[in-house]
Parts: structure tokens; sequence; C-alpha cells
């Protein structure tokens, strides 16, 4: 195929690409998307978590917000056992995470996460980033996971931008297509860990509405962040961690007008003001 029928067949392939369809959400489901019970993490002797208890129900957008080193990015790192706890249990859709390799594939399947960096392969385009994983890990047919992946570029607003490499796209459209290549592999939930951080200012809110309409959609969500104005729009619990603990967990409301403990109220009022 020379590179005039690649262009064309590219083109035909957009053209073509129907609406993304979120998946349908589980009625009345038995068990919590994620549980936390009992959870302690050290590294060495650096106490990192300290008792986690938190259950996240499907279709919950929890925030976890607090210092740094409070243990925000290693409680959200358990979930997929990108960081491994010591003591205590997590149960992801119904699972518990072992040491278990078939466990732990188990959960993965069902969880997507964004990171703080984008973490995209430089030497694929945007669609390639998207249609790896299922191609390779889930052996889907190459039209149908380019398929998916234009559908799912059009939902972050990146269509146009398919085809091209990563170094050609700004912090926020990396981050987008981050978003993209993580829901091309059907998770039941998601995790984003800071996924604004390292993104200019301008480029912050286009990613903040990227995760608005997904949480609109039902999307099970749990994400650590520093923007509050995030988390009293979209979140339904607000998480406050400091040390390695769990301080106080409520609604947004209640969190941001009225928080019960000291510390919270100390960390709002450095962060607001």
């Amino acid at each position: 195929m020379n590179a005039k029928t690649q262009i064309m067949r590219r083109h035909m392939i957009a053209s073509e690409v129907p609406p993304y369809s979120p998946p349908t959400r589980f009625s009345e489901p038995r068990h919590p998307a994620v549980e936390f019970i009992g959870v302690h993490k050290w590294y060495g002797d650096y106490h990192a978590l300290r008792d986690i208890n938190l259950v996240v129900d499907y279709g919950a957008r929890v925030v976890i917000c607090g210092p740094s080193g409070s243990g925000k990015s290693t409680l959200i790192r358990c979930v997929n056992w990108l960081e491994e706890h010591q003591r205590g249990a997590i149960r992801v859709a119904g699972t518990e995470l072992t040491q278990s390799l078939k466990q732990i594939d188990r959960v993965r399947q069902n969880v997507g996460m964004v990171f703080q960096q984008f973490n995209l392969f430089p030497h694929l385009t945007a669609l390639q980033n998207c249609a790896l994983a299922p191609i390779w890990a889930r052996r889907i047919d190459r039209r149908e996971a380019e398929e998916r992946a234009l559908q799912l570029l059009a939902k972050v607003k990146l269509l146009d931008q398919a085809h091209k490499y990563p170094a050609q796209l700004s912090g926020g459209q990396q981050q987008r297509v981050a978003i993209a290549r993580a829901l091309c592999m059907s998770p039941k939930i998601m995790l984003f860990d800071e996924p604004t951080s390292a993104l200019d200012p301008e480029m912050v809110k286009e990613v903040l509405d990227t995760m608005t309409a997904l949480a609109a959609e039902g999307m099970t969500m749990i994400v650590v962040t520093h923007e509050m104005g995030f988390a009293r729009r979209v979140a339904d619990k607000v998480v406050f961690m400091d040390q390695g603990e769990i301080v106080e967990t409520g609604g947004p409301q209640e969190f941001f007008r009225a928080p019960r403990q000291e510390r919270a109220r100390q960390f709002l009022s450095q962060l607001l003001h």
C-alpha cells in the first residue's frame, strides 16, 4: 500500500467513525467497585499508609486530596497493584488483590489509569498509542481496535490529531490521548493520579472538561488532585489524607464549607486563599 492510499484510507476511516457510546452501567452490583479494609503499606521503616478503610461504589466520583507526601498517590497505585500493600485487603470489582498474577491481571482488566506524566510511546501516533493495548492484550482485530480508538479520540475532541505523534501535540492534548488510551480497554473503574500537575495552566481546563464529561456518563472515578474547583463540581465524596491516614471524608459541600477536622481546615485555608 503506497503512501497516498494509506492517507486516503485514514480519512475514510475517520469519516466513518460512529459516535462513542459509553459502556452499559451494571445494575445493582453485589459488591463495591473498590474496597480498602484495614490497609497498611510500608517503604522500609516508613509507614506510608495507615489503616485505610474506604468503599467506592460503582458510579461514584471520589476525589482524594491532601498535602504532598500524605499517601494519596500510594493509595491509588495500590488499586491496580502498582504498589503492594503489606497488611489488610483491597478488593476491586469483587476480586481481592493478592500476589497471584491471575488475580492481578483480572483486576487490571477492569481498571484504567491516567498518570501525572503522559507515558505515550513517542514513536507511535495518537491512534496507534490508543489501539496498541486492545490489539496485544485483548487480541482484538486491528481494524476494530482502530475504529474504537478513533471513537474515543473523537470523544476527547482529538479526532483531527489521530495521526500525529506525541511530540506534535501539546501537553493537554497528550493527556487527553492518555485518557482515550485508558478508555480503549473498556475499564469499569478509572484512576487519575494528579493528571493536570504536569500541565501549563491554560491546558488544565481541557483535561478537566474531559474528566467532567466522563463523570457525567457514570464512570466510576478515583481522582488524586489539587484542583479543588473540579472536586466541588464533580465529586460525590472527598477524602482528605495526611501522614498516610484518612483524616476526613464527606460530600463536597460539607467538606468545603465546614470541614470537621482542624488539619483539613488548615489545608483548605492554604489552598483556597
